[in-house]
């Protein structure tokens, strides 16, 4: 199985589950029944699961280059001896097809048991994954697609506890994760394999610019996020005052501004790496800061 996971980058996905998690508790202000919230749990684990092994399944090809010439050490919650499982050889492509759609057909059950809509949002999450990996080598404004596809998990949890969500709390959430994933997760993610794509002719924003501007990009996105994270308390219906707008700048400033303030000024690849695995943690973060304020406050 370990195979398998690491084709999904389990570890990474059960870390992205906190940010529909807390996306869901913050426009509910309670936690859902038992059963919405097991159904929830299971739900997002399929999609995630689903959504990483598509892209391996997509890039699998240039993924053999990567292979080929040698692959560089990952990042913490990314590191691992089966990177690429399918492209190394140790897992068959068939397999790995039958894995995604597995996953993947229980992901489309349960948001269609959630609510009918999530569906199309599933559907279109797999799109602009599948698009994202075929722009690797066409621009680097595929950038922007990761951020699309990694906000589809959090608007679909709005639609699990709202039906009708007012859309501009919608729009709200979505440029919150969409920065977040382009300042903490994609360039970061990129510089850290800026050698392999470099080699294999990709076309990110490391590349295209350099480590300054994709560090001034980066630095600008997580302030973005940082600020955002400040206006998202107006969504929730339940009061959350200074002490949360506090609590969750600091949680900005610990895991998303200071990393990358550091990777800004040194321009080093290692501490990009470090940004990545700081960043991943921020929606966890998050979620337990709501989580206390929920419960205790």
């Amino acid at each position: 199985m370990q195979r398998f996971f690491a084709l999904s980058r389990t570890t990474h996905g059960v870390l992205d589950i906190a940010a529909p998690g807390f996306v869901a508790l913050l426009w509910l202000g309670k936690f859902p029944s038992w059963s919405t919230l097991l159904l929830s749990l299971f739900t997002a684990f399929a999609a995630y699961t689903a959504i990483y092994a598509l892209n391996d399944l997509v890039g699998v090809i240039t993924d053999k280059e990567k292979v080929a010439a040698g692959l560089k050490q990952g990042y913490s919650v990314e590191a691992s001896a089966f990177r690429y499982p399918l492209a190394q050889g140790v897992l068959d492509y068939r397999s790995g097809v039958i894995w995604f759609a597995f996953w993947f057909i229980l992901a489309l059950i349960g948001s269609y048991l959630l609510n009918p809509i999530i569906v199309w949002i599933l559907v279109a999450a797999a799109v602009l994954e599948v698009i994202y990996c075929l722009l690797l080598k066409v621009t680097y404004l595929r950038t922007l697609v990761s951020g699309l596809v990694k906000s589809s998990g959090p608007i679909a949890a709005i639609f699990v506890v709202q039906p009708k969500p007012e859309w501009w709390g919608v729009l709200l959430t979505l440029a919150w994760v969409f920065f977040w994933e382009i300042g903490g997760q994609n360039i970061p993610a990129d510089w850290n394999d800026v050698e392999e794509d470099r080699r294999v002719g990709a076309k990110t924003i490391i590349i295209r610019f350099g480590p300054r501007v994709a560090g001034l990009i980066v630095l600008i996105s997580l302030a973005i996020t940082v600020v955002l994270s400040l206006f998202l308390p107006r969504i929730s219906p339940i009061p959350l005052g200074a002490l949360y707008l506090l609590g969750t700048f600091l949680i900005g400033v610990v895991l998303l501004l200071r990393p990358a303030s550091q990777l800004y000024r040194s321009q080093d690849g290692r501490l990009a790496a470090r940004l990545f695995d700081h960043a991943s943690y921020y929606p966890l973060a998050q979620l337990v800061l709501l989580t206390l304020f929920v419960l205790f406050a």
